[in-house]
């Protein structure tokens, strides 16, 4: 049972503005609410290609999706191949060798099944296997990480990824623990961790795997590097008009697609008077909204996961 409760699922849609015959690309389809919703929106000749590299998304979406027929198309893969997969389309028009879209869809959240399913190994909270994996077919795992990367490297993807201030005594631990014997389930990972951390420090914040486990996580999914490359990309396959939506859940994610979109903003030059700009620096986007969109508080009562959410939406000029 894939059950999952879509995030700012009206906000982001709505930020796209779809148009009826228009090209859009979810890029995470994960519970495929976003899709559903953007798909609903779509006449007879508009299309919405979604990506995942997660089987157990893709199989339940070949359901929830079925009524829009051939409107929508999914694609198993990492959403850094994003320009790849829709030079490879034949429906998708492109400009000069880039392909041409009307909206893109980033949703960063992991999929609440994700870590619900114990198997998964994303969560601290059930003792499974230490896996972390969204393409279950990719090689590198969390157990690698653990029990075969260098102590300070393991440092610092806990201070880099998860913002860890303990990492050091935490990969400390980790590395003395597995020369007594390898550091198998999340469980035992957990527990180490908890170790390490200082017990005023437990008592308060959450829980103290939290940070630790989603520093390997992006570790093990190169989620950071692979978002820099897609919004690049995202961009880059916009059509003049067309908008991408990006929802983000932690200050990492949030930092990296300011600074992006920021970076394709104009700062023209041109005297206040000059009917046109003629200096060049007017930019490749404007931002639909200068501070990002986050949950209301009836959403947070149904979903208490949507807290740090934070959505910003930039259109192609």
């Amino acid at each position: 049972m894939f059950h999952h409760i879509t995030v700012l699922k009206e906000e982001a849609t709505e930020g796209l503005s779809v148009r009826k015959n228009g090209i859009y690309v979810d890029c995470t389809l994960g519970g495929a609410g976003h899709s559903a919703l953007i798909a609903s929106r779509l006449g007879s000749k508009g299309r919405l290609i979604a990506l995942d590299q997660d089987d157990w998304a893709l199989d339940n979406a070949r359901d929830k999706l079925a009524e829009f027929g051939d409107k929508v198309i999914l694609v198993k893969t990492n959403f850094r191949d994003l320009e790849e997969v829709l030079r490879a389309l034949p429906t998708v028009p492109q400009t000069g060798g880039i392909p041409q879209v009307d909206g893109i869809l980033f949703d960063l959240g992991v999929s609440s099944p994700q870590f619900d399913e114990g198997e998964r190994g994303f969560s601290y909270n059930h003792d499974a296997p230490l896996d972390m994996r969204m393409d279950r077919s990719a090689e590198l795992t969390a157990a690698e990480i653990v029990n075969t990367w260098p102590e300070q490297e393991i440092a610092r993807v806990l201070f880099q990824y998860g913002e860890e201030k303990f990492s050091r005594r935490i990969a400390g631990k980790i590395v003395e623990r597995r020369t007594v014997r390898p550091i198998e389930s999340t469980g035992e990972l957990a527990d180490i961790i908890k170790e390490a951390i200082p017990a005023a420090t437990r008592r308060t914040g959450g829980h103290p795997a939290k940070r630790s486990f989603q520093g390997l996580r992006i570790a093990v999914n190169d989620e950071l590097g692979a978002f820099e490359e897609a919004l690049h990309a995202a961009v880059r396959c916009l059509a003049p008009g067309g908008r991408v939506s990006v929802i983000t859940f932690h200050s990492l994610e949030d930092r990296i697609c300011k600074q992006i979109l920021n970076s394709y903003v104009g700062r023209c030059t041109c005297p206040p008077d000059f009917p046109l700009c003629v200096c060049g620096g007017e930019g490749q986007v404007k931002l639909i909204n200068r501070k990002p969109l986050t949950p209301g508080e009836q959403e947070l009562e149904v979903n208490p996961r949507a807290r740090s959410a934070k959505l910003r939406i930039a259109e192609k000029l």
